[in-house]
Formats: structure tokens, C-alpha cells, sequence
């Protein structure tokens, strides 16, 4: 069988290394950061903006599923897990909001974001402007005012932020649960 369609492909001119690229189903970025802000310092924002009053689960890499009211440790982990999992393996989604402290929060269509810490990222900006591009998934293409997969810096740093969602959801660990209304950050 292999021999019949390297056959054919020859006959049209191809070779059989082009069929041989499978694209990797989720699609996922290139790249994959090595630098961002504190995970502590991501979760105080996040508790600051939920009022404190949501319960929170962080994985290794940052992102943070606001829980459901009443799970145990155990449930809460799965239902992060869960999350992350309905993103990643169905659309991506993401909708970038300018917090009223300048900061960029990245929410998906399921209850996960991402915290931009702007003064942070500030510093990194030359190589987020560099490095953006390789922050889409495979194929990916997103309209924005400025047109096809062209992005100002707001959208720079939350293509850096959703970044960090797709390693997340690559290799889930939690590494943290935030309970509304303790002092465990």
C-alpha cells in the first residue's frame, strides 16, 4: 500500500515526506516562554479582582480556573483540569481585557485567564515584539483592527499570556488552591 500511494505522489509531482507532516491536533504555539511574572504575584491579582470572593486553582505555568462554590480539594483539581481540557481541545478562544490597574487579564470561553502583569511584561517588550508570532497555534489566524496576525502591544502581551495557557494544558500540574476569604496565597 505504501509503495502504491508513493507512487501516485510521484506521479503528481510530490513527495511522500509532504504527507508524512501530521500537524499536531490541538494546534499549539511555538512558542513557549521562559520568562514570566511571579506565579504569587499573579494570584494576588486575580484574588484582587474576583474581590477575593472565588475560590481558585493555579497551574505550574500561571493560568487560573475561578472553582465552583463547594468543592473539595480533590473535585477542585479535577474541575481545573477539566477546564483547561475543554479549551484546549476545542477552541482556544480568547478574549484580552485592559484591567482598570493597566494589566491585562486573558479569559477564555471557559472560567480560565491568564494575568498580564504589564509592569513585568514592559521590561520583556523587545522580545514579545519579536517573539509574538511564534505565541499563535499552528494555522492560526486572528482578525484584529490592525488587521490579519497583526497585533499592537496590548495584543502582543496577551498572545505572551495565552501562551502560557497552552503550556499549561500541555502538561497540567495545579500548584496551587486559593480558598476566598483565606490568607493562603
Amino acid at each position: 500500500m505504501k509503495k502504491l500511494i508513493s507512487s501516485i505522489l510521484a506521479v503528481l509531482g510530490l513527495s511522500s515526506s509532504a504527507m508524512s507532516e501530521e500537524k499536531q491536533f490541538p494546534p499549539v504555539p511555538k512558542w513557549k516562554p521562559d520568562f514570566s511574572a511571579s506565579n504569587e504575584s499573579q494570584l494576588e491579582r486575580m484574588i484582587f479582582y474576583t474581590n477575593e470572593g472565588k475560590d481558585l486553582a493555579q497551574f505550574s505555568n500561571g493560568t487560573i480556573v475561578i472553582l465552583e462554590d463547594g468543592l473539595d480539594d480533590d473535585q477542585a483539581r479535577q474541575y481545573a483540569n477539566e477546564v483547561l481540557s475543554k479549551i484546549f481541545n476545542y477552541h482556544p478562544d480568547m478574549n484580552p481585557v485592559n484591567m482598570k490597574d493597566g494589566n491585562i487579564l486573558v479569559q477564555y470561553n471557559h472560567p480560565a485567564y491568564n494575568v498580564v502583569l504589564t509592569g513585568f511584561t514592559q521590561e520583556h517588550m523587545d522580545v514579545i515584539k519579536s517573539r509574538h508570532i511564534d505565541a499563535l497555534a499552528t494555522d492560526e489566524v486572528l482578525i484584529t483592527g490592525l488587521g490579519q496576525n497583526k497585533f499592537d502591544e496590548f495584543g502582543m502581551q496577551a498572545l505572551y499570556g495565552r501562551a502560557f495557557m497552552f503550556m499549561d494544558a500541555q502538561e497540567p500540574k495545579i500548584v496551587r488552591l486559593y480558598r476566598k476569604g483565606s490568607s493562603n496565597k
